[in-house]
């Protein structure tokens, strides 16, 4: 059973908006009391945030499916919908968030370090948000928008001051085990280790991290092994150890050999690797052999600009000497690194001559793409004429009209606002663009108009009942 997954691929679906309400209010002697639809409530975010408690995406392995709660519509009453809640997803420290195109979205580290993945959508206003003093009595309401749902691939990246890279079976996780109190599963086969261990190492006042990579072997960076799935983890760490055996009984193998076939897979792998300080652990000096061949490399090892340790993790030899050398370097490069700044808000003002929409001419239509046009059609209910004339208002106020004949847009031409796949597709009739033609006095019901005085309807009724009296008088059955 899979108890370690560093890599998913999660489909997640914010909530959509809920829509507006469109409602009279009504009540004793005033039956038409004007407008009173609520607005629709936000849809429900999703959230990626960073929990120090959570070490691995196996959770959502074996749930890929996450979706926020939608708004709830309004209602009467100017009563506005509920919100949707927002799904927080915890991730683990080091969670790199792309789309399935490759493309770096997010890059979480740090505890409470949160991506929105899907937005959700806005609720719809509701009637009384549309009344207006053109407009006093709309017939409609907005729709709420769809919240974003979007396919976006979570990869785990270990976050570690210092990793042990080498062979399998080179001792490594033996070495991170009487380093920290790390407890990695430990056998004398190879590929024992199948995911990284994290421990954490104390060596003065130095306090620092070490992670134990998978062994590596030829053709690592190519997808041989397991290498490449974990050289990942190999990427946050400031300081890399190149644990070697040296007493391995692999005739054709030797601690030489081995580093320059490791150096060989962190360079083909790239990531910015060449550029970590290196230091070597000739491991296993507790064996006859292994303290005879570490004695023979160690000179050629040094030539070559290494830091060299002969350490034996079973026997702790060597071990306070590596664990200081360790702390000294991860110290100088946290030194190194630029002091975080806070947070600033980098505003980006639209520029004045910005439409806010664009209009491109294809084979045989027209396509509008903007985020305000597009916006305003997925709010609009088609089955409401008031609600598509006051589309066309908006539309044709925001300049759409004006670009649409400054493009050679003739009646009748075939216009699309939106995407490909999700695009409103009508014929362009610039009569009614404005839809004024088509409705009237949109929103302007006569119901709501201000009531004659009461001393005026009863000299109306008073009058029309003199009149059909004398109608009655004047009738003559014989005539």
């Amino acid at each position: 059973m899979t108890t370690f997954v560093d890599r998913v691929e999660l489909h997640v679906a914010a909530g959509n908006g809920g829509h507006g309400c469109a409602s009279v209010h009504r009540e004793k002697f005033k039956p038409l009391g004007g407008p009173d639809g609520g607005n629709g409530g936000r849809g429900g975010d999703v959230v990626l945030v960073v929990d120090q408690d959570v070490t691995t995406l196996l959770e959502y392995h074996h749930s890929p499916h996450r979706k926020a709660t939608n708004g709830k519509p309004g209602e009467g009453g100017n009563r506005a919908g509920k919100d949707g809640t927002d799904l927080v997803l915890p991730v683990p420290d080091g969670t790199v968030v792309l789309d399935k195109q490759g493309n770096v979205l997010a890059d979480l580290v740090g505890q409470g370090t949160s991506f929105v993945a899907g937005q959700g959508g806005r609720g719809g206003l509701g009637n009384a948000a549309l009344a207006s003093a053109r407009r006093k009595a709309p017939g409609f309401a907005l729709l709420g928008e769809p919240g974003t749902a979007r396919d976006v691939v979570l990869e785990l990246k270990t976050v570690a001051d210092v990793a042990l890279v080498g062979y399998p079976s080179a001792g490594k996780s033996s070495l991170i085990s009487v380093l920290s109190a790390a407890k990695p599963k430990i056998a004398d086969y190879p590929f024992t280790t199948l995911v990284p261990n994290l421990g954490v190492v104390t060596a003065g006042e130095t306090v620092y991290t070490i992670a134990d990579v998978p062994g590596l072997i030829p053709g690592a960076s190519e997808g041989r092994g397991l290498g490449l799935e974990f050289l990942r983890h190999v990427e946050r760490c400031s300081v890399l150890v190149h644990v070697l055996d040296t007493a391995t009984l692999e005739s054709d193998r030797d601690p030489a050999t081995d580093l320059d076939v490791i150096e060989a897979e962190l360079r083909a792998y790239g990531a910015g690797l060449a550029d970590r300080p290196r230091i070597v652990a000739l491991n296993k000096v507790d064996v006859p052999d292994g303290r005879e061949l570490a004695a023979m490399v160690r000179p050629d090892l040094e030539a070559r600009g290494y830091r060299v340790f002969e350490v034996s993790a079973v026997a702790h030899e060597g071990l306070r000497e590596l664990s200081f050398a360790l702390a000294g370097i991860v110290a100088e490069t946290r030194a190194a690194r630029p002091v975080q700044e806070s947070t600033r808000v980098v505003i980006r003002p639209q520029a004045v001559d910005d439409s806010g929409f664009t209009v491109t001419v294809e084979d045989d239509l027209y396509r509008v793409r903007g985020e305000k046009p597009e916006r305003w059609v997925r709010q609009t209910d088609f089955a409401n004429d008031e609600a598509v004339g006051y589309l066309a208002d908006r539309l044709n106020r925001l300049g759409v009209e004006d670009a649409l004949r400054d493009a050679g847009a003739k009646p009748g031409d075939g216009v699309a606002i939106g995407p490909d796949d999700d695009a409103v597709v009508f014929d362009w009739e610039p009569t009614i663009a404005a839809g004024a033609e088509m409705l009237g006095r949109r929103g302007e019901d006569h119901r709501f108009d201000a009531p004659r005085p009461a001393a005026s309807r009863r000299r109306d009724r008073q009058a029309a009942h003199d009149e059909s009296e004398s109608e009655y008088r004047d009738f003559d059955p014989f005539a």
